[in-house]
């Protein structure tokens, strides 16, 4: 039996998906870290749960595919792929927990974030903004602010910022960049220019 192609795709889109959010849990943990964050840290916890339920979703996929004996070996090495994706999901949310459980940061770490002029901020996208249905690259947000987008958070998805990314009302910029450019973000976001 031949797995069909749809479910083919759909394994593949689940497994990329994977793929994806762990490295972009593993970009914000070190941020998170490096930038003494609770807001990217809370970030990184709930996206592991994420990544959780989107593991569970791609073993059941593949489960279900009604794979042959013969093609059980190239599934077993996708499904391996998927508990990998999981445990480096696992690993960036132990990465985030020193910073939530308030563990004091190794004391050169600590110079390195007090001398470091780089900070992150979490910030809402209101209706009225400019910013409503631009591209990152038509929001020219790094020429006007100083600050680069990390992530979109929509809803429960995380989206990795690509120049072609609309953003809209209600979506959550999490970006970083220099403390000035935190508050020309803000005011850019919440339509307060």
């Amino acid at each position: 039996m031949t797995i069909p192609k749809k479910i083919s795709e759909q394994l593949v889109k689940k497994l990329v998906e994977l793929k994806d959010t762990s490295e972009l849990m593993l970009d914000l943990a070190y941020s998170a870290l490096l930038l003494n964050s609770k807001e990217l840290a809370e970030e990184v916890e709930e996206l592991e749960e994420h990544v959780d339920d989107l593991h569970t979703e791609f073993e059941l996929l593949a489960l279900r595919s009604g794979f042959s004996p013969k093609e059980s070996k190239d599934f077993l090495g996708l499904i391996r792929l998927g508990v990998v994706t999981e445990a480096i999901a696992d690993a960036a949310a132990q990465i985030a927990e020193v910073v939530l459980r308030g563990i004091k940061p190794h004391p050169i770490l600590k110079m390195v974030i007090e001398e470091a002029d780089e900070t992150v901020t979490r910030v809402q996208v209101a209706e009225n903004s400019p910013l409503v249905g631009k591209t990152l690259r038509e929001a020219e947000i790094p020429e006007k602010t100083g600050m680069w987008v990390l992530v979109i958070r929509r809803g429960n998805k995380w989206i990795r910022p690509r120049p072609n990314t609309k953003i809209q009302a209600g979506d959550i910029i999490i970006a970083s960049g220099y403390a000035e450019g935190e508050e020309d973000l803000t005011k850019l976001a919440t339509a307060q220019i």
